[in-house]
């Protein structure tokens, strides 16, 4: 909890700051937004949700009539918050924008890797990162100075690729080029190429960050590992889940045990259903809520997701921080609550509810199927949401009849 807590007051001083660009500087809030008093904010995972893939879930476009006024203003604090972080956040907020056809800001998104720019101790490491999409660009957006992808390592170490027989080297054993050692490992999202980069991920972690040393496989702790995106499944437009950046930690833990007999070790875990995430995405509300004019904080959060392990999950364990806080004597301006709403068009579907045991407190068995990250203890109890709605608009509908807002 003190190391969360720090986090989420540092976060509040590099939003309230100048320092950050990316966060701070854009006078869209108070263009956007509607004028009033509030007491609640909205958090909207997206894929499963809003989206599946590339295409818009049709309730998604009539929820969000619900959302702004008739100048196109959004009426209460709004932040999209996704597992995703395979891109920028303005290209994300540009897409959002087109599909729902209302404006969305950078400042409204949250992508996975978002909380790394609280991780200021590591942002002048040399860290080496795996993923797709930009995530070079990606890095340095999120305040990291010396980054190193997977293929810059390949290419400096050419021997070391060779799963793929038309990758490896044709005409002889080229040299290495050599690159100054590793100091951490930042994991974006699932890359293209698994076996490359499980290959050369534990190159990294064996060699202290030098690939030119041989592999020691009894030292331990290794260099950190930070990892964005615990999602086992997600849903696009296939009928079936799909392998998400989850499955690709299990295969790199599963190795990394196999060949050295220790666990692999998180310096953090990034990401819905991690606590740090939901500290940062109400920091992102707050904020909104100060630009709409509100002069009371923002009392009550509702998380909208499809993924009852990442989403409903997440939300709840969020919850339980705040009143573990609030009994602590640490409320300050601290949500009452965050209520967790499931929806039914994505990863969860009421045909394929899971059977949970009537004694929550019961012991775990090998027998039950947990899709939740390793390092995360099962509670069934978690698993339940606050509300179970069939779709987005079902579940905007309610929260305003929750609170007691017209719907307009």
């Amino acid at each position: 909890m003190q190391r969360v807590g720090a986090l989420r007051r540092s976060g509040w001083q590099l939003l309230k700051s100048g320092a950050s660009k990316q966060v701070t500087s854009s006078s869209c809030f108070t263009r956007n937004y509607s004028q009033g008093p509030g007491s609640f904010g909205l958090l909207f995972d997206i894929d499963g949700v809003l989206v599946r893939g590339k295409t818009l879930i049709p309730a998604a476009k009539q929820c969000f009539q619900n959302l702004v006024d008739r100048h196109g203003n959004y009426r209460v604090p709004v932040v999209f918050v996704t597992n995703a972080g395979n891109c920028m956040r303005q290209a994300k907020a540009e897409h959002l924008s087109r599909l729902l056809e209302v404006e969305v800001s950078p400042e409204q998104v949250m992508l996975s890797h978002s909380p790394l720019r609280m991780f200021t101790q590591f942002h002048k490491m040399r860290v080496l990162v795996s993923g797709q999409g930009p995530i070079e660009e990606v890095a340095h957006n999120l305040g990291f100075e010396d980054v190193v992808t997977i293929d810059m390592l390949r290419e400096a170490y050419p021997v070391l690729d060779v799963v793929d027989h038309d990758r490896r080297p044709k005409d002889g054993i080229p040299p290495s080029k050599g690159l100054r050692p590793i100091d951490a490992v930042i994991l974006f999202g699932e890359p293209i190429r698994w076996e490359t980069n499980l290959q050369l991920i534990v190159d990294v972690l064996l060699t202290s960050g030098n690939p030119d040393n041989s592999w020691n496989s009894t030292q331990n702790p290794h260099i950190p590992v930070l990892a964005c995106n615990m999602d086992l499944l997600w849903m696009a437009e296939a009928k079936n889940p799909r392998f998400g950046h989850g499955m690709f930690l299990v295969c790199l833990e599963s190795l990394y045990k196999k060949v050295t007999g220790y666990e692999l070790k998180y310096e953090a875990l990034i990401g819905k259903p991690s606590v740090v995430t939901y500290n940062y995405a109400e920091l992102l509300i707050r904020q909104q809520a100060e630009r709409l004019g509100w002069t009371t904080p923002v009392r009550r959060l509702y998380a909208i997701g499809d993924n009852p392990m990442a989403d409903i999950y997440g939300a709840n364990l969020y919850n339980h921080y705040l009143q573990a806080s609030r009994r602590g004597g640490a409320q300050g301006d601290l949500p009452e609550r965050c209520s967790s709403m499931l929806v039914c068009t994505g990863v969860y579907s009421r045909d394929q509810r899971p059977e949970l045991p009537a004694d929550q407190t019961d012991a775990v068995t090998e027998q039950r199927i947990f899709h939740g990250h390793r390092d995360f203890r099962f509670d069934p109890s978690l698993l339940q949401p606050s509300f179970e709605v069939q779709d987005v608009k079902e579940a905007v509908e309610l929260v305003f009849q929750e609170e007691g807002w017209p719907l307009e």
